[in-house]
């Protein structure tokens, strides 16, 4: 059971200003908090159901091993593990049906230099949270390392995003940045492409590089300006129903299928 301290410590982080001023963010659910488990994410507090907490003993013991953070807590407010009621779950949970364990985990900041090579997907102003999730979830599936987001983009970290990554969160290195400045300072002989609606050559036509980058642009608004007048090349998924059809792709089924295509194209 949950202090009266506790419980109001960890029901703050239900809102955002908090969970950035403190540099965490939440997640939930049995399938999400296994990965978390396998992942080198550092969890500061799980808080599960007895049945949870006794069906993953060894995951949870390895996973704060590897953490060297299973010691004696100072007080009753510092303790990592606690087991929760239903009740108690369902006041912390951000999901409408709360589901056994809910983990308060430390965000993590890119620390390894962005490798060049294979495809690398630049992401320019999007918003939707389920989106990016699908997109990193798309990234991890296609063995795509990196993804690259503009400073407008959707946080990784919200909670409809971890989410909707179904775990791909933890194995997939997603940065921020200003787009202008990290185009400009790749190598030259890297090709840029950018995804637009039209005025881009068929993607089925183009004979695609296994090194290059990916430009998918805002749900409302595409690939800005300043960052189209950087990109090496432009490509468009052909529409084959130009009369009385839809007007665009939802921007995580247009990723699908470009990466999809770079990706074939490299076996060839």
């Amino acid at each position: 059971m949950l202090s009266k301290n506790e419980l109001k410590r960890l029901c703050r982080y239900k809102q955002d200003k908090y969970r950035k001023a403190d540099g965490v963010f939440i997640v939930e659910g049995v399938k999400l908090c296994e990965e978390l488990l396998k992942s080198d994410f550092e969890i500061l507090t799980i808080c599960a159901v007895k049945t949870w907490i006794d069906e993953n003993a060894c995951n949870i013991q390895a996973k704060f091993g590897r953490q060297n953070k299973w010691n004696k807590p100072t007080s009753i407010d510092d303790r990592v593990l606690l087991e929760v009621s239903q009740s108690e779950l369902e006041r912390l949970s951000l999901l409408t049906t709360p589901n056994k364990v809910w983990c308060l985990v430390a965000r993590k900041q890119l620390q390894q230099p962005l490798s060049h090579k294979g495809l690398t997907l630049v992401l320019d102003g999007i918003k939707d949270p389920g989106n990016l999730g699908t997109i990193v979830r798309l990234a991890d599936w296609y063995a795509v390392d990196s993804v690259i987001c503009s400073e407008e983009s959707v946080d990784i970290f919200n909670p409809k995003t971890v989410q909707s990554t179904m775990g791909s969160i933890f194995r997939v290195r997603v940065h921020y940045c200003k787009l202008t400045d990290y185009l400009q300072s790749l190598p030259k002989s890297l090709s840029i492409y950018a995804s637009l609606v039209s005025d881009g050559n068929s993607l089925y036509s183009e004979r695609l590089p296994e090194d290059a980058v990916l430009i998918i642009g805002s749900e409302s608004h595409g690939v800005s300006p300043e960052v189209r007048r950087l990109v090496t090349r432009n490509i468009t998924i052909p529409h084959f129903k130009p009369c009385k059809g839809a007007e665009s792709l939802n921007a995580a089924t247009a990723c699908a299928i470009l990466v999809s295509e770079f990706k074939r194209n490299t076996l060839r």
